[in-house]
């Protein structure tokens, strides 16, 4: 028996605040699936150079709204992504008023939350940064 991971389903409240802060991650939407009779939008969004749908996450909105969310419900985990640069990555979010749960004070790893409070780790490509000021002092916030 095989099995083939196919993407991360998440529910969004706001579509579009949602897309915008995945492309602030660097992800591109690739399809989107509107169903009139189901009353949902699906928007599916990957890494650049991922387009073959290996690392889709899927942004299910449903056009009648969702009183439950944004809940602090981490059932399922987070989305992990690798960057460049994880200084660089936290300082863009947090200019864009992203609260910077984990802190990257290693060099190597931070969370944040999308607005639908998804979590999502950030791990640095390669070999950890050396720590660097603010982040190397910086505390936790919430959590993640």
């Amino acid at each position: 028996m095989s099995i083939t991971y196919l993407h991360t389903m998440v529910r969004v409240k706001d579509l579009e605040k949602s897309i915008a802060f995945y492309e602030m991650l660097g992800l591109k939407e690739r399809r989107r699936h509107e169903s009139e009779k189901g009353r949902f939008t699906l928007v599916y969004l990957c890494p650049p150079g991922q387009a073959d749908g290996t690392a889709d996450v899927e942004l299910t909105y449903n056009w009648d709204g969702d009183d439950g969310l944004p809940s602090d419900s981490r059932h399922f985990g987070h989305l992990a992504y690798k960057v460049d640069d994880i200084y660089a990555m936290c300082q863009t979010l947090m200019d864009a008023g992203v609260t910077i749960n984990r802190p990257p004070r290693d060099g190597h790893m931070a969370f944040v939350r999308s607005p639908d409070n998804i979590s999502i780790e950030l791990l640095q490509a390669g070999d950890a940064k050396e720590p660097q000021e603010p982040w190397a002092s910086m505390e936790n916030t919430g959590h993640w």
